[in-house]
This record gives C-alpha cells, sequence and structure tokens, in this order.
C-alpha cells in the first residue's frame, strides 16, 4: 500500500498533473501534442525554433472569430426579443492601431470608433486603399481639440459617413466651424463611476441631467446638425451586476426622453468592455448579457411608446486581445533566500507587458515545453534593473508554477491573450526601460485552405535604431 501511494505521489508531481488538476484542460486554444502547447493549433516551440525568443505574435484569425461570435449573439438577441433594428459592431481604434489589426478587422464588414487626430490619417489611408467605404460608420469620440477637430471636419467633407460623438459644450461649435457640411452628431453621457472608484463621475461626456438642455440649445435649431446617437460607456465594462443594470437604466431614460422630442435620434452606442481570458478558469457569458441587454432596452422603449433604437458597441480589447501573445526563455534562475527563487526571463515585462507593471493586470501563463517533468514554485523577473520588474503570480492562484529549472534543459513560457494596448503603451519601436529592445514580432494566418502561415512583422529593435531616436 505504501509502494502504491508513493507511486501515486510521484506521478502527480509532473507540470502537466498540476494544469490537469487545476484546470479544465485542453480548452478552445489550447491543447499539448508530444508534451508541447499548441495554440490554436500552433507549434509554439516551431515557432521559437524558427524565429527565437522572446518574440510577440498576433494570431489574425482570431480577431475575425471574435467579430463575428459578437454578431452572432446579438442575431440571437434581437431575434430573441423581436428586435425591429440593428446591430453595428466597431472596433475602437485604440486598442491596436496596426494595420494588420485593421486590415483582419475590416474583412468582416465593421465599423471603427476613433478618438484621436492621428487616428483620421488612418482612416484616409484605408479608404484609399478601400478598405473603409463611405458607408462605413466612423466614430469620433474623445476630448477634441485642434487638429482632431480638423481632421473630423475633412472626413465630413469627404461624405464619410462620420459621427463625432458630442464631449462637451464647446464642441459643437468648433464643428460647425470646420465643415459646411450637414452632419450627424452623438451625446456621450458621462456616466457616473462605480462607488468604490476614486472619483464620482466620468471625465468624459455630458450629465444625465444636461443633455436635454444642450439639445434643445444647441442641436434643436441647429440646421446643419441633427443628432443621431447617443453613447452609453462605463469605465468598468460591461459586467453583471447592479451597477452597470443600473447606469443602463439612466442611460435609457435619457434615451426615450430625448427620442420623444427629436425624431432624428434612432441609435444607442452602449460601448464597450467585454471583459477577455486572463485565466484557464474564465467564466462569462457573453450570450446572456447580450441577450439580457437588448431585452432590456426593448422592454424601456416599448413601454415608453418609442422605437427601439439601433444599437452600436464599440469592442476594442474583445476584438483584438485574445489574437496576441508574447514568448520568452528562461536564462537562469537565482536563489535569493530559502523561499525565493527567481526565474530571469530573456526580456522584460515593463516594456514587453506594461499593463502587468502598471495595473497589475494578469494573462494566461504557461510553460511551452516540458510539461512531463517535476514542478516548482518560482517568481519571473525581467531584465531591467527596476524592481519592479517581475510577475508573481496568476489571475487565479497567488503564485507561479513551472518546470523545475535545469540549466541544460532550457524552458520556455508563454503569456496569452495580450493583443490588446501593450504595443501602445509600451511604446512600440521607441525607447524602452534600460534600453531592453522591443521583441521581433510574427504575424500568424491561414490560407485559403487552413494551413498555418507565418511571416516576420518586425525584427527586433537594434542597437542603431535606438541610438538615432536618442540623437547618437
Amino acid at each position: 500500500m505504501l509502494y502504491n501511494f508513493l507511486s501515486v505521489y510521484i506521478l502527480n508531481t509532473k507540470y502537466i498533473d498540476l494544469i490537469d488538476q487545476t484546470y479544465f484542460f485542453p480548452t478552445e486554444e489550447f491543447e499539448l501534442k508530444d508534451g508541447q502547447l499548441q495554440f490554436h493549433d500552433i507549434d509554439l516551440m516551431a515557432l521559437v525554433e524558427q524565429y527565437g525568443a522572446p518574440l510577440k505574435f498576433t494570431y489574425l484569425p482570431k480577431i475575425s472569430n471574435n467579430i463575428n461570435r459578437a454578431k452572432s449573439w446579438f442575431d440571437t438577441a434581437f431575434a430573441k426579443a423581436d428586435y425591429k433594428a440593428k446591430y453595428h459592431y466597431c472596433y475602437c481604434t485604440k486598442s491596436s492601431h496596426f494595420k494588420h489589426v485593421l486590415d483582419e478587422a475590416l474583412s468582416n464588414d465593421i465599423h471603427i470608433e476613433t478618438s484621436s487626430a492621428f487616428d483620421i490619417n488612418i482612416v484616409i489611408k484605408l479608404k484609399k486603399e478601400g478598405k473603409i467605404k463611405k458607408d462605413t460608420f466612423v466614430i469620433c469620440n474623445g476630448f477634441k481639440r485642434d487638429q482632431y477637430i480638423q481632421n473630423i471636419g475633412d472626413l465630413i467633407d469627404s461624405g464619410q459617413n462620420c459621427i463625432p460623438i458630442i464631449d462637451n459644450y464647446e464642441e459643437l461649435t468648433l464643428l460647425t466651424d470646420v465643415t459646411s457640411k450637414k452632419f450627424n452628431v452623438g451625446i456621450r453621457i458621462a456616466s457616473e463611476e462605480e462607488p468604490k472608484f476614486e472619483f464620482y463621475t466620468s471625465r468624459l461626456g455630458i450629465g444625465y441631467k444636461n443633455i436635454l438642455s444642450f439639445y434643445k440649445s444647441q442641436i434643436e435649431s441647429n440646421d446643419q446638425v441633427q443628432l443621431k446617437m447617443l453613447h452609453f460607456f462605463i469605465n468598468t465594462g460591461i459586467r453583471d451586476n447592479a451597477y452597470y443594470w443600473n447606469e443602463l437604466h439612466k442611460c435609457l431614460k435619457v434615451y426615450v426622453s430625448l427620442k420623444k422630442i427629436c425624431p432624428s435620434l434612432d441609435s444607442l452606442n452602449i460601448g464597450g468592455g467585454f471583459p477577455i481570458k486572463n485565466s484557464l478558469v474564465f467564466d462569462f457569458d457573453y450570450e446572456y448579457m447580450i441577450t439580457e441587454i437588448v431585452a432590456q432596452i426593448k422592454q424601456v422603449c416599448d413601454e415608453a411608446g418609442v422605437n427601439v433604437p439601433h444599437i452600436f458597441t464599440e469592442f476594442g480589447s474583445f476584438t483584438v486581445g485574445e489574437s496576441g501573445g508574447a514568448i520568452y526563455k528562461v536564462l537562469y534562475q537565482k536563489q535569493q533566500n530559502d523561499r525565493e527563487k527567481w526565474n530571469m526571463i530573456n526580456s522584460s515585462f515593463i516594456t514587453t507587458l506594461p499593463d502587468s507593471w502598471a495595473i497589475n493586470k494578469r494573462f494566461i501563463m504557461l510553460a511551452l515545453n516540458r510539461w512531463n517533468e517535476e514542478y516548482e514554485r518560482v517568481l519571473l523577473g525581467g531584465l531591467t534593473c527596476d524592481s519592479d520588474d517581475y510577475y508573481n503570480s496568476e489571475q487565479n492562484v497567488n503564485a507561479i508554477y513551472l518546470p523545475k529549472y535545469h540549466k541544460e534543459k532550457p524552458l520556455y513560457i508563454g503569456f496569452f491573450n495580450t493583443g490588446a494596448y501593450q504595443e501602445s503603451i509600451g511604446g512600440f519601436g521607441g525607447i524602452q526601460h534600460c534600453l531592453i529592445p522591443a521583441p521581433k514580432h510574427i504575424l500568424i494566418d491561414r490560407d485559403e485552405s487552413g494551413n498555418i502561415t507565418t511571416k516576420i512583422f518586425k525584427e527586433q529593435q537594434t542597437s542603431e535604431q535606438m541610438l538615432g531616436i536618442l540623437g547618437y
């Protein structure tokens, strides 16, 4: 009996046993093949062997997959509620401005949301390529001054289906000063933030109580402008909690009140903020949330005797987040005291996954190889001399476990669903903390036959590029 007990104990010390006992594994994204991790059937160790590490990758088909999942959920919800209007999927470009991301997203008959002046320059380039059509909605959000206002005016003059979202009391006058054409506008509601937030009201938009008076004073009698859209977004995103539903109903009250005096108002933008997987135990019922949102919008409108609005969403992280990943090699292990083993990676968390440092965000992290070997508890350290350059826990577990370090058997680890914001916040192509270079970036796609294809988007930064930026 003792022998059998010890046999079981020994067998369950492998990394594969740990993952199997802690999570439901394999998942729709991850599986194991010959002891090595596969991501959407991509052989990650083969990727490392071909391109080296550290590296970042973007799996483009995941972008289209998530867009079409959301569209199907809204189609189902509209059918269930007998909802007589249209759904428009918008991608908010600030999540990732890269051309390969926009090209993939726009191939799915979607619309876009912008937030700054240079976004419009991207729109103009994509229009020239035929990626953005004249009837593509370009929703212009954010606090607008000078160049952004001028660029929006130029877009309206070009005949683009552009809807600037009014953020403050001066913007409408600024817009009418730069174009003589008639155009549609939206109004953003300044939502009240969650009670535990450090401030009470969003800095963006116009307060609930002031929107009707703003419409009457600046839009109702303005022959150049008509109100098309009411824009609603809360910082914590779409969540199934009392705070979200309360804010949504406050927004719907404003919509109903406006609709009764403004026939041109026919659209409600519920923003974005869909969560993405940050753990293998992630659980969010997207379909339920969409079904409930659509049902509640219809119920409020029916009770008020007004037509239901067209629904717009602005999904950023949900669109692109789960397409990205980062791969590192464990260079060395430092035993700093009796309890702390530091696995040093060949890059930096501060520079390549800045959200893990700035807002303590966690991503899915798994070993790529050596799954059939024993595991140990470790801390992960980056290459910079900053004490905050580390990664110490998973979303659902206050620890990191990886196959035991062996100098002669290199260990590779992957961070997944990193595709939103990390390159922008990290300053892609610029100067990084301690001059740690931005890693090589690989684009992964599938050809017409479904076969995986890869190509280099950017090589790792060179010293010459960095010195040039610094003026040497």
